[in-house]
This record gives structure tokens, sequence and C-alpha cells, in this order.
């Protein structure tokens, strides 16, 4: 909104700054931040008195999340709030690639909100049928993928590869909306312990700060060999903004928690990292700085798949994270380990900008 305003004035004096793709992702960042940390309290307060009891916790879980019982959820409200908010302040309105994003990411939400509404009403853990919530995400996903491709072709670009994007074809939009769906729930997977996810997807919208800006110039992108996308500098402002939101999300959910993310923050944080990859061509490359969520996700089909078969767990307890609770790792003690991890493999994904 600030753009098209300081655009029809001619952008004089200081608003020359809005010209600006950093300036703007800078100021996405501090909007979102102070929006959360100002919105935070009052906001918690209003959960805590309209859930009562909060969000359920497993019995059958490790004994020390007991402890949780009667903290708030749905802290995804604060995150979206904020970082809505910033991305429309500081956008550029004409932008359509931010648009499907903002769809993804306000789509995936109400999924969430439904499914945590659910556990909350009724007190259980289990939320909304997975098969219904996976029909609607498709939907919502092949939508923005529509959207994207119209404008962004159907190429998929492979790291350490120089022959150029490989055209999918009409196969591209079931990847693109798969790869939406699958981050999107990866991220709900990793949602488990305090600050587990918040501080990863900050880790990852950092390095798709880099990528979406280096991937819209074109004198950036020829020069690293990688897919040129007009347009997708904007998705900058929209990393900011989930930066900052979630700093200041991360500010109330530090231990011991004073409310969850729940599947409202989780599901749309997640569906929305995969919808800027999918735009910037890089979903393979998302794997790598993504490769905490996609080990978490991992674990867990592992261990379906083995337990239906087999009737014995490869891991004590699934998600992977609390597999290492069960080995006796403290809670921090596996929140910040998995830190370091996410933010090694953002590096390594980073790496593939360079290496041919």
């Amino acid at each position: 909104m600030l753009y098209w305003i300081a655009e029809q004035l001619g952008f004089p004096g200081v608003l020359n700054l809005i010209r600006y793709l950093t300036f703007r992702a800078g100021a996405s960042i501090i909007t979102a931040l102070v929006i959360g940390l100002i919105i935070g309290p009052k906001f918690i307060g209003w959960l805590r008195v309209r859930q009562g009891k909060g969000q359920p916790i497993r019995s059958d879980g490790p004994q020390t999340h007991l402890a949780k019982v009667g903290t708030p959820t749905m802290g995804g409200l604060m995150i979206l709030t904020a970082l809505v908010l910033s991305v429309l302040l500081w956008m550029d309105l004409r932008s359509i690639y931010v648009w499907a994003c903002i769809f993804v990411t306000l789509g995936f939400g109400a999924i969430g909100f439904l499914d945590d509404y659910d556990k909350v009403t009724k007190a259980s853990h289990k939320g909304l049928s997975g098969r219904f919530r996976l029909l609607i995400e498709f939907l919502i996903a092949g939508i923005a993928t529509i959207l994207i491709v119209r404008h962004n072709g159907t190429g998929l670009y492979l790291p350490f590869y120089t022959g150029g994007p490989i055209d999918l074809g009409y196969f591209y939009y079931v990847f693109a909306a798969f790869v939406i769906v699958s981050f999107g729930n990866a991220v709900n997977l990793t949602d488990g312990l305090d600050g587990l996810a918040s501080m990863p997807v900050i880790v990852a919208c950092m390095a798709f700060m880099l990528i979406a800006y280096i991937v819209g110039r074109a004198d950036y992108a020829a020069y690293l060999g990688i897919p040129h996308v007009p347009g997708a500098g904007d998705l900058v402002i929209l990393c900011g903004a989930i930066v900052g939101a979630c700093l200041a999300f991360l500010w109330f959910n530090a231990p011991p928690a004073a409310v969850f993310m729940g599947d409202t923050g989780s599901l749309a944080l997640g569906g929305t990292i995969g919808v800027i990859a999918v735009v910037a061509h890089h979903e393979i490359v998302l794997a790598i700085i993504g490769g905490l969520f996609v080990v978490e996700a991992l674990s867990v089909i592992i261990q379906v798949f083995f337990y239906k078969r087999t009737g014995k767990r490869v891991f004590r307890m699934a998600p992977i994270h609390h597999h290492f609770e069960q080995l006796g790792w403290h809670e921090t003690t596996v929140v910040i380990r998995f830190w370091i991890v996410s933010f090694v493999l953002a590096l390594a994904g980073l790496a593939t900008l360079k290496l041919r």
C-alpha cells in the first residue's frame, strides 16, 4: 500500500527509500515484529479466556508435557495478523506472486484454525479428518499453482545441474501442489515443542529472502545460472514479514510457553514457505533448506508404515523430536540442537546457488 502511495506521488524525498526492496524488506520485519509484540499479551489473554482448558495434551506423549495443560493454542492467529498487515503495508499491490502466497497463507490458516477449534471444543487431540484436510489443502494449493504457472511456467530447476530448468508440463501442477501441501504438513508435524518450529521457519525464510531477491534480478540470476523470475523480488517482503511475526511469537512461545502456535500457524507458515519455493523455482532446494521439517515428516511416515505392517516401532515415538525426548534429552536441548541443524541445512541449501 505504501509503495503504491509513494509511486503515485512520484517517490518524493524520503519516500524514495520505498523504491528499494531491501528497505521494504527490513521495514516488513520491523513492522510485523512490533505488531506481534503489541497485540501478543491481549491476544493471549483473550485465547485463555475463550479456550478454558487450552490445547489438549496427549496422554501417551512425554510425561513432561502434562505440565503444559491449560496453555492456550491458536497463537498462529497472532502470527497471521502481524504477517498479513505488514505484507499489505509494504508489498507492491500488483504482485500476483505475493497475492498467491497470501491466498495459501490464509487458506491453510483457516484449515488449521478449524482443526484447532475442533480439538479445543471436543477436548481431543484428533481434530479434523485427515482426508478432508488434505482435500481442501490440495484445492487451495492447486489454485495458487494455476495463478503462479500462468506467469512463471512449468520448469523445474535442479541444483548442481547446468542444463537449465526441466519442463514438466502439466505434471508440474501436481508436483507444485504436492510441494506446498507436504511442506505445510511437515511444519505442522514439527510444531510439538516450545519454540521448535518457530526458529527453523525463521531460518528458512531468511534463506529464501536471499533466494527470492536473487531470482528476481536478471543479472544475479544469470551470473549464478539459476532461473530468473521477474517480479519474484517482492517475495522478500513476505519472507521478512514471516521472520518478524515469528520472532514476536517466539517471545511469547519461549519455554515455558504462554501460548502454542497450533495448526493455525504451523500449517499456514509451512504452506507459505512451500509456495514461495514454487514461485522461485527452488522446490528441490527447499528440501535441503527445510530438511529438518522433511525429516520430521519422514519419521512419522516411517513409523506408521512399519507399525502397520510389523507391529513394531522404528522410533520410540514420532515425530522424531519426541524420540529424542524419550531417550532422555531435555526439551530445551532438543529444541536448540534442532535449531542448529536447521541453520546448517539452510547454509547447505544456499551453497547450491553457486556449486555446479
